[in-house]
């Protein structure tokens, strides 16, 4: 897998080479070759809620759609093929009418509290749930209300890290919930300690 490869086209190099990052990109395209995910993306990937699918469609023009679920509904099948279960939505049918006409799609997931971004270049196909009943027990989301319609495999062609610049850093409910949580407890042990200590000190005075 080599990102760079797919990625720049000669009038990519002919811009790079203009404004001088021509040499050092030249390097990245000779030494950044991995075969498959590492564990680094595969437990990014397992971690994620969202991401953003860019797909061609027939009159030229790419197509992005926003697809979301819990975290880890997109599945790592091995280092090379990731898979999500399609949830029944408007009914528009653009990135799968897209698919199956020209399989080449771009996904770029991001984790917004960790200011990470993941580019990835695949493959995609269409499977069916009934054709293949053992991949969706496989990579079907529980505990989450959704209608599945069809399932999206996509073998994975390249992929790297993208530039934190320009990311801004925001947190779902549940971060946020998760990371005052402590201070919570905290701030409600400290409000029944007030309460006794005032209810001893009413003693003392009802006493005197």
């Amino acid at each position: 897998m080599n990102y760079s490869e797919l990625a720049f086209s000669d009038a990519a190099k002919v811009l790079q080479e203009k404004y001088g990052s021509r040499a050092a990109y030249e390097q990245m395209e000779k030494r950044n070759v991995v075969d498959g995910l590492t564990d680094n993306e595969i437990h990014f990937i397992a971690n994620q809620d969202h991401f953003y699918l860019a797909s061609l469609g027939e009159n030229g023009f790419p197509y992005i759609q926003h697809r979301g679920g819990p975290n880890g509904f997109v599945k790592v099948l091995d280092n090379k093929t990731i898979a999500f279960v399609d949830f029944s939505g408007n009914k528009q049918y653009i990135s799968a009418g897209n698919i199956a006409t020209d399989p080449k799609v771009a996904m770029i997931m991001v984790s917004y509290p960790h200011k990470a971004r993941l580019k990835l270049y695949a493959k995609a196909r269409v499977v069916q749930l009934a054709d293949d009943p053992e991949l969706f027990a496989r990579i079907d989301v529980t505990g989450y209300q959704h209608r599945p319609e069809r399932m999206i495999i996509l073998e994975i062609a390249a992929y790297d890290w993208n530039c934190p610049q320009h990311i801004t850093p925001r947190y779902t409910a549940e971060e946020v919930e998760s990371a005052f949580s402590s201070q919570r407890r905290r701030i409600a042990d400290l409000e029944e300690d007030n309460k006794r200590m005032k209810a001893e000190l009413q003693n003392l005075r009802n006493k005197i």
